[in-house]
Order: C-alpha cells, then structure tokens, then sequence
C-alpha cells in the first residue's frame, strides 16, 4: 500500500460558540484534533465547520471507545471500513455531514486514505471525495503513543464570574449555559477549597471589581496550585463577555490556529489569518446612555496573510470594541481612540 510517510500529531482546539443577536446560539466545542506534518488536518479542508470525535464533553468510556477505533481495535463504525474523521459539532449526525476516511493497517503502519464528505452510510468517492487530501501512512508507534495519551488533552470549561452588576453576571451565566460552557457567580473566590478552584478553566472580572478584590483571587488560585486564564471584562455587553471568555478559554497552540492577530485603531481593523477562512467581525460599543449596540461590519473569506479591514465609522465611535471570529478562534481588541 503505497503512501508517503506524514508525522501524527494531536493538539488542543475549538470550535467556537457564539450568542448571535437573533437569540440563537452555536454551541462551543472543545475537541482534540489530528496534526498531519505538524499542521491541523482540518485546515486543509477549507473553511469546514465540524469538530473531531475525540471531543473533551463526551463521556471517558464512548472517548476511549472513539480512541479504540481509530487503533483498530474495534470495528468501524460505517461500512467499508470508513471512520469519521470530523462531524457536526451541534448534534454529530452523519445527515448533517461528516468527512470520513478508510483507516488501513499495513504492517507496524496507520494509512488514512479515501477522503470524503458523506452525510448516509455509503460515501461516494465521486462525488464526495476529497481528491487531494491522502493518504497519510503514519508509523505505528508515534500514531498510537498520542491516541493512547489523548485523555490527558482535556480540559476544564467551566468559568468563575465575579463581579458587582449582578444582573449582567447572571445573563453572562445563562448565555454561557446555553452555548455549553459552565458558569458559576461569587463575590470572591476566598475559603474555597482547592479541589472546586481546580474546576474552573478562566476568571472573569467584571470593570467594578478593585485591583486588591482581584488580587486576593489570583492568590486563592495560586495557593491551590490552579492555573486559569483571567478575563477583565471590557463592558457589561452579554456577547462582548462571551467572546473573551471564549478566546480565554482556547488552549489551541497559537501557531496552529487560523486567526492570529486583530488590531483595532483609526477606524481599521487588522486581521491575520493562517489559512482560507471566513471571517465575521462584528463592532460593539456604548453611547453616552450607556446604552448597548452591536453591528456587524464584515462577513468574509480571507486568504492567508494580514488584511486591512475598514469599518462603518458609526459602529466604531466613542467606546466600542471589535470581535473577529472564524469557526475555531475569536480575538477581541477595544478601538484604539483616533
């Protein structure tokens, strides 16, 4: 079975949620996805929203299930000997689609091959297939040494709030439930005991907390040993929140992700982007009211490289912020004053 050899890799990486204006929300994702010669298998399938089965929400037994697998050492779950490779990262039916491959043993060697888009049993190279992409012969010790280890790429999705404006903490809390990722409120985070502080993956302040308020909870954290991101919270806007706590909670090595860079400042915004991607930026700000609006000022596809964006200058005049989203990144930066 001829194929070059590729190195096999796993990572980090996540498809991002999102609370849209209409009230509709897409559900984030943590997941961990397949590095072929060390970049992220899923860039070279175009901008392709779906996330690997190995996701960090299913339960541990259906997780080593999914492991088991993709070693060969259960039956293929699709005739043919075809695995799903990435699916819908809603609700994971094959209707909706799925890129599914042959994963062959040849020898000590993994061979993925016959790349395809199939949303029932069959796939139809033809049509379907992904003419090229693959195959990839990985050697076997490398490939099964890193799906052996996949468990230990989890991690924690849940989110302290603390903050002074309660009704702003419990709509940030109810939109962060909705689109999968636990919330929980407090005014601080002193006498909690290690093993709860160990659950949460990122802190969010809210702009009322003091400095001193957020020092004693760095130190609750770094007495219990616990790592976390930390989120300042820009404004009381639920999906400005929302983006931040999403890219805080993102352990994708940044080298691997699509989009790496946003600047925001004289009525531009500058966007890189590693790969092809659509790209949603979208403008929120405050008026002297302290009133809330939200725009969006671009929807996109960019090639790889740096893009200079110019944006609605309504959308972006006095204290206002720009998020820019792909389906697996979000960057978040406040407009730089003229």
């Amino acid at each position: 079975m001829s194929a070059e050899y590729a190195t096999f890799g796993l990572a980090p990486a996540m498809r991002a949620g999102d609370v849209l204006a209409n009230g509709a929300y897409q559900v984030h994702r943590d997941f961990v996805d397949f590095l072929v010669d060390g970049r992220p298998l899923l860039f070279r399938l175009s901008d392709l929203d779906a996330v690997s089965p190995l996701a960090s929400d299913i339960p541990p037994a259906i997780f080593t299930e999914q492991v088991r697998g993709l070693l060969l050492e259960a039956p293929a779950p699709l005739p043919d000997g075809r695995h799903v490779i990435y699916g819908c990262p809603e609700c994971a039916d094959l209707a909706c689609g799925a890129v599914t491959a042959v994963i062959d043993r040849d020898g000590e060697d993994y061979v993925w091959r016959d790349f395809a888009w199939q949303t029932d049993e069959h796939a139809d190279l033809e049509l379907g297939g992904y003419h090229g992409i693959g195959p990839f012969r990985f050697r076997g010790a490398e490939y099964r040494q890193a799906l052996l280890a996949a468990e230990a790429q989890g991690g924690r999705r849940r989110v302290l709030l603390i903050g002074a404006r309660v009704a702003v903490l419990a709509k940030l809390a109810a939109a962060l439930r909705t689109i999968g990722i636990g919330a929980d409120i407090a005014h601080d985070a002193t006498d909690v005991h290690a093993d709860e502080l160990r659950a949460y993956g990122a802190v969010a302040f809210g702009r009322a907390v003091t400095r001193e308020e957020r020092s004693a909870v760095r130190r609750a954290f770094e007495q219990a040993g616990v790592q976390v991101a930390y989120v300042d919270g820009l404004a009381p806007i639920v999906p400005l929140l929302v983006a931040q706590i999403e890219n805080a909670l993102d352990r994708s090595p940044v080298e691997q992700r699509r989009l790496t860079r946003l600047v925001a400042a004289d009525g531009e915004a500058g966007v890189e982007v590693t790969s092809p991607c659509r790209v949603r930026l979208t403008a929120y700000r405050l008026d002297r009211l302290y009133r809330s609006h939200v725009q969006e000022v671009f929807d996109g596809i960019l090639e790889p490289g740096r893009h200079r964006i110019a944006l609605d200058a309504k959308a972006v005049r006095g204290e206002s912020f720009v998020v820019a989203r792909t389906t697996g990144s979000v960057l978040v930066e406040a407009m730089a004053p003229r």
